[in-house]
């Protein structure tokens, strides 16, 4: 597989994990100017009465550990791209000050075994 092969492999695979918790899918790939969000996604909360939050995921997928964990190549000049895309997306959408967080959702493909999924929830914040 390419790395754009890869990578998409991984966000569907987060996506599909994250849909089997409840949360809606709101938008892939988002962009605003160079910046980009892999998954905007709503995770409703256990009350009703309390709506939920919406949430930006960076999605990070390698074919191995041999290089390091794919959540730590979430460095502070992306989780920096991330938020201003974000802010955008709020203010595009007309839900500035809505709830809202930054997760990310580190994805370990190794052949033919199941896919590794870990689901980081308040990975970073904005600042």
């Amino acid at each position: 597989m390419t790395h754009q092969q890869i990578g998409a492999r991984g966000e569907a695979l987060a996506a599909d994990f994250l849909e089997e918790q409840g949360w809606r899918i709101m938008e892939r790939n988002y962009r605003f100017e160079r910046a980009e969000i892999d998954l905007v996604c709503f995770e409703p909360a256990a009350d009703a009465a309390h709506g939920g939050e919406i949430v930006f995921v960076e999605v990070k997928t390698r074919t191995g550990v041999g290089f390091g964990r794919p959540e730590e190549a979430v460095t502070e000049a992306k989780q920096a791209h991330i938020v201003y895309a974000s802010r955008a997306f709020l203010y595009e959408y007309q839900l500035e000050g809505a709830p809202c967080r930054f997760d990310v959702v580190s994805v370990v493909l190794r052949g033919e075994d199941p896919p590794e999924i870990t689901h980081f929830r308040d990975a970073f914040v904005a600042s």
